[in-house]
């Protein structure tokens, strides 16, 4: 991925993240990431983890896949 693709990334997760009507404090109570790392994420300044997108998925109902597809 590239950083155009990080960008995407994080502007899904945001998306999926405002979807569900949660904040960045209630992603992070229900991943065990900090609201650092989500801020991160969806700013597209780093390159999470597999195991961290898998974490994000599930706390936001959705299938890894749907991160992944950057069409909203």
């Amino acid at each position: 991925m590239d950083n155009e693709d990080f960008l995407k990334l994080g502007y899904k997760i945001k998306y999926l993240r405002n979807k569900k009507g949660f904040s960045q404090l209630d992603l992070s109570l229900k991943t065990g990431l900090t609201t650092r790392t989500i801020s991160r994420i969806e700013c597209g300044t780093i390159d999470p983890k597999y195991s961290t997108l898998v974490r994000i998925s599930e706390a936001l109902d959705s299938k890894l896949i749907d991160l992944l597809n950057f069409s909203l």
